[in-house]
């Protein structure tokens, strides 16, 4: 069984009801929920995480030390944060960056991402559908593996 791990940023909480033209009506449980589906039926762990604090996201990536496989959306700090880059590549898990909506049509400042370098693969713009793509992607990746 591997360990796959799910880390939201800040204000993922509020999923569902911040700017829903923006991300949608789908709940931040309701995200966890679809991932939860997908990697326990494969017969793998899956652990999630959010926080508004930048320090909590990377003390919880320490302390999770070995995963397999992880899933980001590390919501505005994508775009400023060093600390948990160098976190995420402290860690060494592979992972996939999904974000709901597609930051490449939304400000400049949103278009530049520190994890989308580390991360084996971006989904963008999805919705809800780029977490069942990268629950999916998670489960592939850990069957080369084997």
């Amino acid at each position: 069984m591997a360990k796959v791990l799910l880390l939201h940023g800040p204000n993922l909480n509020l999923l569902g009801e911040r700017e829903p033209h923006i991300y949608g009506r789908t709940t931040q449980k309701e995200l966890e929920q679809i991932v939860r589906t997908r990697v326990e039926g494969a017969g793998h762990q899956l652990l999630f995480f959010q926080s508004n604090h930048e320090g909590q996201l990377i003390d919880w990536l320490h302390q999770q030390r070995p995963a397999d496989f992880m899933i980001v959306n590390a919501g505005a700090l994508s775009h400023t944060s060093i600390a948990l880059r160098d976190a995420l590549s402290a860690v060494q898990v592979p992972c996939v960056e999904v974000h709901l909506s597609n930051l490449h049509r939304r400000e400049p400042f949103r278009h530049h991402s520190f994890v989308s370098e580390l991360a084996l693969g971006v989904i963008v713009g999805l919705g809800p559908k780029g977490y069942e793509y990268a629950a999916d992607f998670a489960i592939h990746q850990l069957a080369q593996k084997k």
